[in-house]
């Protein structure tokens, strides 16, 4: 498959007339909605700025690749577009972007597309090829400039013998989507390796899978690998090897850095740590203890989201209707609780604990941390002792894979299947029993009873801190930490402190978009026409539709919604609105316990001063 039959005509803009981020990304969204390309315009756009928040696609150079992969996409497309004066595109060396490929690709993109992109990820790394496609002057003459390079790049790597040198370096190139910036960085590489007289191999982990998979003898003869991956990477193969580990980023921007650096002889070897994974927390700055965190509280929330609306669904028919023998008791409201309360939540803080556990030290840690979060959850330490017991269970696999790493290689086998499960479930369970259970259980009983007897103006103090923590980095670690202790207090059966998080979470898009309609001309044309989106996201508790908002302006967007969010948080308290539904917005209002007109209220009042701010704060746009 050629490039350009992913790149058409219709799905050209030489013209990009927007100056930000954000605008840009609206216009090449634009253009492949038009073009017939997409299902869902909104969610396209939303599976992109999920990706730019992981990292910027600005590669430098003055490119950009947003790429997303899902079920919005239609059909697999590219969007190109230009702009001549260039944007701030928050690019890996901060200068002005103005050539943008966007890359639509199809949940299931097969492996002919995948190529495709790949292709052209290699290919802007020319600097001649991309100062042509500054000076093209119709969409024709791009299309024939992309169809002459593909065929010189299929000449040349046709004719390049494999070069072999006295030094061998091997490498793993992976990003978290696996469209571009893995085959980016395999690229430059290799090219620079080739340039240097090192013999490479480089193997790439993309949306397609693993490509040029390292054999364990290449591994064995190699003086030394470079990981640059965003993303999971088995790295115990590489046991006793000198490893750089970078994000896929230095790939792209640091070839020649890295390979120097790997045969410089001041690596130290790969000890195998028992992770299966490149140290995620180097790479992005990311703490250790969220990344594990969240690895548990991302698996755990499905069973929250949907035992939680079962749970609330059963109190419809009554807050006793479940119970057998009450005067309101219902078998369906019985059988609604049992599997919402009684399976799905009580599966909650063990599988919490379980992929917390994973996260640290790989499958060994599933089983001991699923059994310590299920002694948390019906030993009365419930939520906080399973966040114990999952970092406890982690841990305890670590120090054992340690003090087992002189065991006998004839008896190697019996590790896995035996002497970690027994010894850590072991340990970890005698820690939770006779230390953690008791002293946690009092805790929260004692937290449970504070929350209870709370006056209104503490509660109100918490609801305005919990509500502004939702829109300080709307998805972000501190929005995390807000949410993670709503669905805690859930789970102990305490319900304002949630009904405060999640109408502190629907303020931002929603005081955007109104913002949008009071004050048009504080927006550009493309902010103006998310709008409605903001209004959808808002009204759905999807927080981050006021992401862009905020990276295009963050001094003025920024302090408006945490404003607005801490106003809704506190009065949400103030009015003693329960809610318990851990996900959903309006959509699980009759769920709430308390008036869900003054629950509405709290949340009007809330977007309204969101939307004066940005009044107030934001200065008008030039058209």
């Amino acid at each position: 498959m050629k490039i350009t039959d992913l790149l058409r005509a219709d799905t050209i803009n030489l013209n990009l007339t927007g100056q930000t981020k954000s605008a840009v990304i609206d216009e090449l969204v634009d253009t492949l909605d038009q073009a017939g390309r997409l299902h869902d315009k909104a969610t396209y756009k939303e599976a992109i700025l999920k990706r730019e928040a992981q990292t910027t696609t600005g590669l430098g150079d003055g490119i950009a690749i947003p790429h997303a992969k899902t079920d919005a996409v239609k059909v697999p497309a590219i969007a190109f577009g230009r702009s001549k004066d260039g944007i701030d595109y928050e690019s890996l060396d901060g200068k002005p972007t103005n050539l943008f490929f966007m890359i639509a690709a199809t949940e299931g993109a097969n492996n002919d597309h995948l190529e495709t992109l790949a292709r052209l990820s290699v290919m802007l790394m020319d600097d001649a090829f991309r100062q042509k496609l500054l000076e093209v002057t119709s969409n024709e003459e791009v299309l024939e400039l992309i169809n002459q390079k593909e065929q010189e790049k299929e000449s040349e790597d046709n004719g390049n013998a494999k070069n072999v040198t006295n030094k061998k370096i091997l490498a793993v190139t992976a990003c978290p989507t696996g469209i571009a910036h893995t085959y980016m960085a395999a690229d430059a590489l290799k090219a620079k390796a080739k340039e240097l007289g090192v013999d490479i191999k480089v193997e790439t982990r993309g949306s397609g899978g693993a490509k040029n998979v390292l054999t364990p003898e290449e591994i064995a003869s190699a003086d030394a690998i470079i990981v640059a991956a965003d993303t999971k990477v088995e790295m115990n193969r590489f046991s006793g090897k000198p490893v750089v580990e970078v994000p896929v980023a230095d790939g792209i921007r640091k070839p020649q850095d890295l390979i120097e650096k790997a045969l410089s002889g001041n690596v130290a070897a790969y000890q195998g740590s028992g992770n299966t994974s490149a140290s995620e927390d180097k790479k992005s700055g990311q703490n250790a203890f969220y990344k594990h965190l969240m690895n548990g509280v991302s698996h755990m929330l499905p069973f929250v989201v949907g035992g939680g609306i079962l749970i609330a669904l059963g109190f419809m028919f009554g807050i006793t209707s479940h119970v057998p023998g009450d005067e309101d008791y219902n078998r369906f409201a019985e059988a609604l609780n049992t599997i919402g309360g009684g399976n799905a939540f009580g599966l909650m803080v063990p599988v919490l604990a379980g992929f917390i556990a994973m996260s640290i030290a790989d499958r060994p840690g599933l089983a001991p941390g699923m059994v310590g979060g299920f002694m948390a959850a019906h030993g009365g330490s419930g939520f906080l002792g399973g966040l114990i017991a999952g970092f406890l269970a982690g841990y305890v696999v670590i120090g054992l894979k340690k003090a087992l790493a002189n065991f006998p290689a004839s008896l190697e086998g019996i590790k896995t299947i035996l002497l970690y499960p027994l010894l850590s479930i072991f340990i970890t369970g005698m820690v939770m029993f006779f230390v953690i259970d008791k002293p946690v259980s009092l805790f929260n009983t004692a937290l449970g009873e504070w929350l209870t007897s709370m006056g209104t103006a503490n509660a109100v103090i918490l609801g305005i801190i919990l509500g502004g923590m939702m829109a300080i980095d709307m998805g972000g670690p501190i929005n995390k930490a807000a949410y993670t202790f709503g669905i805690a207090m859930i789970a102990d059966g305490i319900l304002t402190p949630h009904a405060a998080i999640m109408a502190g979470g629907m303020v931002p898009p929603l005081g955007i978009a109104l913002a949008i309609f009071l004050f048009r001309r504080k927006f550009t044309r493309e902010e103006r026409g998310a709008g409605v989106t903001n209004v959808i996201m808002g009204a759905s508790f999807i927080t981050e539709g006021a992401i862009p908002f905020a990276a295009a302006d963050p001094a003025r967007v920024i302090p408006s919604v945490v404003a607005g969010s801490a106003v809704a948080g506190g009065l949400s308290m103030l009015f003693d609105i329960g809610l318990p539904a851990p996900h959903g917005g309006v959509f699980v209002f009759p769920l709430i316990e308390g008036n869900p007109f003054m629950y509405l209220l709290a949340i009007l009042i809330g977007t309204v001063v969101t939307a004066l701010l940005l009044g107030i704060l934001k200065k008008n746009v030039a058209e």
